[in-house]
């Protein structure tokens, strides 16, 4: 089997392409990229001899303390005593495959040669990535701007030889894993401590996280939908395209057409029906999840634009001969979209708790709680409270970030956009949304049984007939904790 390698140049990356970075063996830079790299470093080593202005950072202290001038001789220092100081990260740790991610967007962005560091610098954190040398990072300590501070200097520590990485799966001192591969710590240059822990990626390392399973159980929102649909054995006229022609919202329309073609070829969709109308969780469904497509795709364009930005400060231009202080580092945008997207998200668990209530209420002749024998056997009566559980905590949980500011550094950073708190905020409500979705796909899966001998759709029938070999018919009671397990790990695996 071939070496399959990514080659990052200034190119944007799209969302297909992020999706996807796993599938590569190994990234590296272009030849024309680490060329640009290396005059951006060129010019500010030139810069730094040849002019005695104060340049934020580079030959200054940070944050309240920038008119203090540093000495050519301690600016090595200065970068390293960044780091370590601003490694204050607390909390959780940070999943593997976002700190993977991190390694790669941070890298992405000193790749457009703004940043003024060394090609030997990024090159280390390109080998840290194809080795799964994963840094230590933890979930608190980010403002959401300034950069992520103190998330980034975790990342960035085994650089200069300290901190803790995850290397064959064990956690040790980065030290030891540089010693083990024979590389010795980077001599950190000016204003490159500053270009590495300046920066959005944390922030945008959850997003791209979050929306890669946002476009995931989007869909699974649709197919389990239809499957309820049919199990409460609802009337198909909600999804007429006369309907959404006269609303013609993109996400609502494209919900209607793929309910149309989930549903298409049912035998129970076109049985005659007693009853007019449905309940809007089932007759709004396009309406409801369209809005929420919608969103996932605006948040998407979002975090597109910021993936492939150079966000850390100052900025460097050298064609211009202008090294620019400004703000690119604040996470507002990313703030803001993130919190949309929790909002957004926990509304599909939302009306799908309440389809999960309706197939379990008795009514359209199914059995209550869809058991036989109903009293003797509780049924499907408790996973419905764990479902209600969850999205109730999700309605906590979507409390905007954004809202928020809190100032520091003595009031130099008075506004900030609390956007990691928004991002690892996001990440737990979209994992309770999947936990939900799951939930109705067992109810409704069971209530399916009860409409036999006739059939859904194929397409729907397949998906039923796979999660009938992980899960069985629930003839009497039994632990449906374990039965909800294994439907959130069939929402995970399951290729739709």
């Amino acid at each position: 089997m071939s070496e399959k390698i990514y080659e990052i140049g200034n190119n944007d990356i799209s969302f297909e392409q992020v999706k996807k970075i796993s599938e590569f063996n190994r990234i590296l830079l272009k030849k024309e990229t680490k060329e640009t790299i290396a005059r951006c470093r060129t010019y500010l080593d030139e810069k730094i001899k040849s002019d005695d202005q104060l340049f934020y950072g580079i030959n200054t202290g940070f944050g309240y303390l920038q008119n203090v001038r540093i000495d050519n001789s301690q600016l090595e220092i200065l970068q390293e005593n960044l780091i370590k100081s601003h490694a204050c990260g607390l909390g959780d740790e940070v999943p593997s495959d976002i700190v993977k991610m991190m390694l790669l967007l941070k890298i992405k962005s000193l790749s457009y040669g703004h940043s003024g560091v060394q090609t030997i610098t990024v090159e280390r954190l390109i080998e840290m990535y194809n080795n799964d040398i994963l840094p230590v990072i933890f979930t608190q300590g980010s403002l959401g701007a300034s950069g992520d501070l103190a998330p980034l200097s975790h990342l960035c520590l085994p650089l200069i030889g300290l901190g803790e990485v995850y290397y064959n799966v064990k956690k040790q001192p980065s030290s030891e894993v540089l010693q083990t591969l024979g590389w010795k710590p980077i001599k950190l240059q000016s204003k490159e401590g500053l270009a590495l822990i300046n920066g959005t990626q944390f922030m945008s390392s959850y997003g791209i996280h979050n929306l890669i399973k946002a476009d995931k159980l989007m869909k699974w929102a649709n197919v389990i939908a239809a499957i309820s649909f049919e199990g409460f054995d609802c009337v198909t006229y909600p999804f007429n395209k006369n309907i959404h022609a006269v609303r013609s919202h993109h996400g609502q329309v494209s919900v209607a057409e793929e309910m149309r073609k989930l549903l298409e070829g049912s035998e129970i969709a076109i049985q005659k029906k007693s009853q007019v109308q449905d309940p809007y969780s089932f007759r709004c469904i396009p309406q409801v999840h369209g809005a929420t497509l919608d969103t996932i795709n605006y948040v998407q364009s979002v975090f597109i634009k910021e993936i492939n930005s150079v966000t850390d400060n100052p900025n460097i231009f050298p064609d211009e001969d202008l090294i620019i202080s400004g703000g690119n580092f604040h996470g507002q945008p990313l703030a803001l979209a993130l919190d949309f997207l929790s909002i957004a998200m926990s509304e599909l668990a939302n009306i799908s708790e309440r389809r999960t209530y309706q197939l379990i209420s008795g009514l359209r002749n199914l059995p209550p709680f869809l058991v036989k024998n109903p009293g003797l056997n509780s049924g499907f009566m408790i996973p419905q409270y764990t479902a209600a559980g969850i999205v109730s905590e999700n309605k906590q949980l979507c409390t905007p970030s954004s809202v928020d500011s809190i100032p520091s550094s003595i009031n130099q950073e008075d506004h900030v956009s609390m956007g990691a708190n928004g991002a690892v905020k996001c990440k737990r409500v979209i994992d309770n949304v999947e936990k939900v979705l799951a939930i109705e796909l067992l109810t409704a899966v069971q209530a399916i049984e009860f409409r036999r001998p006739l059939k859904t759709s194929e397409h729907l029938e397949k998906i039923i007939v796979s999660f009938r070999e992980k899960v069985s018919f629930n003839d009497a009671d039994r632990i449906l904790h374990d039965d909800m397990k294994k439907a959130i790990e069939f929402i995970r695996i399951y290729s739709i």
